[in-house]
């Protein structure tokens, strides 16, 4: 069941992050980049200060998506090869938290996606031929699989940067 749309504040935040390019057929490759990002965090002396997620900056679901698993820090730090720093923009985003298998978040979305619409909000993303570029999607992943291995009760928190008027 998705929670009631909501807008929330919030403040920049430094992340590491991983890149990938998947498509909605290989979306576990991102996922399973997040220990990787754990165990990089833990041989630095780093902790994280919320929960992972997976950050969605190019979609198009017919081909590919360019996306990042991401970990947020306190502070940003030094990157490597493999694992890059950024910040999560500060603004106004349209939250939703949503429980259930994958089919069930993408209705709970495609849902909010009508309701924003409706409301009149506009999102920071613009439409390109690689796909839609956003200035900040995500999907916190606020269940660890590894604790509750059954997908319907699986707790995504969807955040999406609205434009600034």
């Amino acid at each position: 069941m998705p929670s009631e749309p909501c807008i929330v504040h919030r403040p920049e935040q430094h992340y590491v992050g991983i890149s990938e390019t998947i498509t909605m057929e290989t979306f576990d490759v991102v996922a399973d980049r997040i220990p990787h990002l754990f165990a990089w965090l833990d041989a630095r002396g780093l902790t994280a200060v919320g929960a992972p997620f997976i950050k969605l900056n190019v979609i198009d679901m017919e081909r590919e998506l360019q996306v990042e698993a991401g970990v947020p820090i306190a502070a940003a730090t030094v990157p490597d090869r493999e694992v890059h720093c950024g910040v999560l923009p500060a603004g106004r985003y349209l939250a939703l938290t949503s429980t259930g298998s994958p089919d069930q978040h993408i209705a709970a979305i495609a849902g909010l996606f009508d309701w924003a619409q409706g409301q009149g909000l506009t999102f920071d993303k613009s439409d390109t031929d690689a796909g839609s570029v956003w200035g900040c999607r995500l999907q916190v992943l606020m269940t660890d699989p590894s604790q509750e291995p059954d997908v319907a009760k699986h707790e995504i928190e969807n955040l999406f940067l609205l434009a600034t008027d």
